[in-house]
């Protein structure tokens, strides 16, 4: 088919590679733990880009079931936009109200995954506890982000492969967090304390946060809290 667009391997290595970088430009990993972070998401970006250009694996396994039904999933690159097909959008693909919120989402997460990184860096040269910007509506703000790109990624090209990595991912991220939580809370005692009881770890309460109260500098600098 003359839109299949599938079997163009260079683009999946090019695109894994083009997102894995913009990411970690943005993120600046430095610990394993980082690593790890950004391991599981060039993963995700991996088997997303591989039905993108790559096998249409979800449309081929789908096609068969909900074929008669939906006449628009076909193993070509339009019909791999699932949701534009399942509420029958004719138009153009990257024009779809999924594709359109997708950008958003997308944006935003690389906004998050940045804005916090100023902040975390700046308390880390002063050796005190990132508690401003965007780590005063929630404690790990830069996981935050990595989920908003992964869930945009998946309103606009949703797969078997990245569904299922998706709640894995998640499952990840808490446990990466919990674990850089332990070290700042013994890093910083009180202090982390008080911020962990009046500041939610992923979901930023609808109520205008409680103005945080400045922590006192450590003699070691503040670790990544994500």
């Amino acid at each position: 088919m003359a839109d299949a667009a599938y079997g163009l391997w260079p683009l999946v290595v090019l695109n894994t590679a083009l997102f894995a970088l913009f990411a970690a430009s943005f993120f600046h990993p430095r610990t394993g733990r980082d690593w790890r972070a950004m391991g599981a998401f060039t993963a995700f970006l991996l088997a997303l880009f591989t039905e993108m250009y790559g096998v249409p694996l979800t449309v081929y396994v789908l096609s068969g079931w909900l074929g008669s039904r939906f006449p628009a999933l076909q193993a070509t690159h339009s019909g791999g936009h699932l949701f534009n097909d399942l509420i029958g959008w004719t138009g153009d693909p990257h024009l779809s109200p999924f594709h359109l919120a997708s950008y958003l989402l997308i944006g935003a997460g690389f906004w998050l995954i940045s804005a916090a990184w100023r902040v975390l860096h700046d308390a880390a040269r002063t050796n005190r506890l990132a508690v401003t910007g965007p780590y005063a509506r929630v404690r790990h703000p830069q996981y935050d982000g990595f989920l908003l790109i992964m869930i945009g990624f998946l309103l606009q090209w949703p797969t078997i492969p990245t569904l299922a990595m998706f709640p894995i991912l998640t499952v990840v991220y808490l446990r990466l967090a919990r674990a850089e939580e332990r070290e700042v809370a013994e890093r910083f005692g009180d202090a982390w304390r008080d911020y962990a009881r009046r500041t939610p770890a992923f979901l930023p309460r609808l109520k205008p946060p409680i103005p945080p109260v400045a922590a006192p500098p450590h003699k070691r600098p503040a670790g990544r809290r994500s």
